[in-house]
């Protein structure tokens, strides 16, 4: 299997940034990893291992990104109106630095956005916000709202809340989105949530779910048995829905 490390300094982040690259060809898969996830972290979770068959086959082409979260959602020291700047400043990383080298290295039509736990919210809310580049999504176990309060997981801005939270936050945005050249994108993209049914999330993927039913966006939620949300779970998963 091809397997690729590139490493370039961001001029955005203001830092060396890190991904790896597994395979030859096929769909471009940009993976993001969990909250305490690097870019080695679905290799590590032998997340690769269960999408073998079909990244040999040249049906996948799978793109793992690194995290900088413990200097935006998870940098508690900061005020939380610049850890959300952080984040925006992620996304430009995204969108200016690393999906012009997939398509430059890769020509598929097809990009899929994708990730597990807070992955899948970074996955979610860059497909949401920018559907015109993406075809599909796959979100895992995910949370679309990190202003709640579930469990252990708490409101990551600490009861602060300003504009670039709102539009940063899928299950705030989405409810409120008119714009018919946005949901026509939305509407032609294939969308896939999974969560577990003991899950802490299990509530807001259905609120999401509900969400894009009211906007006429076409999806699947699969709901699994127990709780979902690790590793296991995940191998199982990938190989169903990417």
């Amino acid at each position: 299997m091809n397997r690729e490390y590139h490493r370039w300094y961001s001029p955005r982040l203001q830092r060396d940034m890190e991904l790896l690259v597994f395979g030859h060809a096929g769909a471009k898969v940009l993976v993001f990893p969990t909250r305490d996830g690097r870019f080695f972290e679905y290799e590590n979770l032998r997340l690769i291992q269960s999408l073998a068959p079909k990244i040999q086959a040249g049906l996948l082409q799978i793109w793992c990104v690194d995290s900088i979260d413990w200097e935006s959602f998870y940098c508690f020291w900061c005020h939380p109106a610049d850890r959300v700047r952080r984040h925006i400043l992620f996304e430009e990383y995204i969108l200016n630095e690393v999906m012009p080298l997939m398509r430059q290295l890769n020509p598929h039509a097809c990009t899929i956005a994708h990730g597990c736990s807070l992955g899948a919210f970074h996955a979610a809310n860059i497909a949401f916000r920018h559907p015109h580049l993406f075809q599909k999504l796959v979100a895992l176990s995910g949370r679309y709202d990190l202003t709640l309060n579930v469990e252990s997981f708490k409101d990551l801005f600490n009861g602060y809340y300003d504009e670039n939270i709102y539009h940063h936050t899928p299950a705030h945005f989405l409810p409120n989105l008119a714009c018919a050249w946005r949901l026509e994108q939305l509407r032609r993209m294939d969308i896939v949530l999974a969560v577990g049914r003991e899950d802490p999330f299990l509530a807001n993927n259905h609120q999401l779910s509900a969400t894009l039913a009211g906007k006429a966006v076409q999806h699947r939620l699969h709901v699994w048995d127990g709780r979902a949300h690790r590793g296991q779970a995940w191998r199982n998963m990938v190989p169903n829905y990417l």
